[in-house]
């Protein structure tokens, strides 16, 4: 297993990229911010508190498990065998010290290992343990996927540790509780731990699996064919043990009379946090970025600024990266961008559209078009659904989202790509369908 130290922890920097000119009377400000962490091996960082590590280790982290053994489970048989060979995968994958248990999730919550209320310690002993506990996993009952995530709060929260983290396997839709029950759990869970949701076959709804990976800042995804499952259990625990600073958030400040119009994620997936906002301090707010291991992600920020005469030039707002303290404070990360606005009679420099802001407004606009297109095509509208599904494809086309268009292909068939003429499928497998709603949101990076 890999041994990690203090100095393992992640130096992070912020970049901006806008066009600060604007023409006179003009409000609006867009900047496109990437937050990199990189080579933890980076020594006297801001955030190598002791509190983030157990001795000798790396990031004190602690994960459950949470694996659906509805009825469904069972059909094909081979369904439930193959979950408990990934989630036997996965937990070979935990890094020793890690604190670990697994759920299994019908219409309650059942603790499968350790079984006592707490976490286990990962080590040769309790891995195989886990083995043995997981042959008990039979199928039988209903979905109730909210009780499952309060059961997975309650054993994190009983671990001392810096990064807590969930993943999440449902192969049928949440049918033995109300969506306001769902929605109450997640609103509960939201900040306490971060979770990888995955659906399983093709008779899950994946909006009930994309919303919990969102409401908890993880990853979801389709494993149609239930013999991908271990491989992709793998993938998700080596990312997890990859995590090394939990918690992270953008502090955004912004000057008297400006208002802050959007603020979301755009790399390596589209995702809104305009919403999530915490107020901290006078004008300024913090956005949850969840945990980090050596990584970058873009974020789009639009700001409206008081209007201002030629000549003139502000700060529309500074950026920073903090993390929570012990004792309620935060720590700065030490990386700080700043965005501007200065007003020119130049109508070249304030039409040109900034590349990366040009960019990932496109792959905001193409995830959008995506899901509005499927939704379309599910009500019968062939027409909204086919000039939809065109826009996604000339979109797709133009930003080089080469695997977005592979996926559109097996839904469309693409007459000109750069015009966005097509013509729906008239048979279009469900996985294909459910795969290309699942990643709607995975964007590319602007072309170097």
């Amino acid at each position: 297993m890999a041994n990690f130290s203090k100095s393992n922890v992640p130096q992070f920097s912020v970049d901006v990229y806008q066009n600060e000119y604007l023409p006179e009377g003009g409000r609006e400000v867009n900047a496109i911010v990437t937050v990199t962490a990189t080579g933890g091996g980076t020594i006297g960082s801001a955030v190598t508190a002791s509190h983030l590590y157990s001795p000798g280790e790396g990031p004190s982290a602690a994960v459950v498990l949470m694996v659906d053994c509805s009825g469904s489970m069972d059909y094909p048989p081979a369904k439930m065998r193959n979950a408990r060979d990934a989630t036997a995968a996965a937990i070979d994958a935990l890094r020793d010290g890690v604190h670990f248990a697994v759920v299994g999730g019908t219409h309650l919550a059942k603790e499968v290992y350790p079984g006592d209320g707490t976490l286990a310690v990962a080590d040769a002993a309790t891995r195989e343990q886990a083995r043995q506990a997981l042959r008990r996993l039979s199928a039988g009952g209903g979905t109730a996927i909210g009780t499952w995530l309060r059961l997975a709060d309650r054993l994190l929260a009983s671990a001392d540790v810096a990064i807590r983290h969930g993943i999440l396997l449902t192969d049928g839709r949440n049918e033995h509780e109300s969506p306001e029950d769902l929605k109450a759990a997640l609103d509960a869970c939201a900040g306490r731990f971060t979770c990888d949701a995955r659906g399983v076959g093709t008779d899950w709804e994946v909006k009930e699996v994309t919303v919990i990976a969102s409401a908890l800042l993880g990853t979801a995804d389709i494993v149609a064919d239930p013999a991908g499952l271990a491989a992709d259990f793998t993938q998700m625990m080596e990312t997890a043990m990859g995590k090394e600073v939990a918690d992270v958030s953008l502090r955004l400040w912004t000057p008297v009379g400006t208002t802050v119009r959007f603020v979301k994620q755009v790399a390596p997936t589209v995702e809104e946090l305009t919403g999530r906002r915490i107020e901290a301090g006078p004008r300024a707010g913090d956005y949850p970025l969840g945990s980090w291991g050596d990584e970058s992600r873009d974020y789009h920020v639009c700001v409206e600024v008081p209007p201002a005469n030629i000549g003139q030039e502000m700060l529309a707002a500074r950026l920073s990266l903090v993390v929570p303290r012990p004792d309620s404070s935060v720590r700065n990360l030490g990386a700080q961008g700043l965005v501007r606005a200065v007003w020119t009679d130049d109508t070249a420099a304030s039409t040109s559209i900034n590349p990366q802001v040009a960019h990932y407004t496109g792959q905001a606009e193409l995830a959008q078009v995506i899901q509005q297109g499927l939704d379309l095509r599910k009500e019968g509208d062939i027409d909204g659904a086919t000039a939809k599904l065109g826009r996604a494809v000339q979109l797709a086309n133009a930003s080089g989202n080469a695997d977005t268009a592979k996926l559109l292909a097996k839904v469309v068939d693409v007459v000109d790509a750069a015009t966005g003429t097509v013509r729906l499928k008239a048979k279009v497998e469900e996985a294909d369908e459910m795969t290309l709603e699942t990643r709607s949101t995975k964007t590319v990076r602007v072309k170097k």
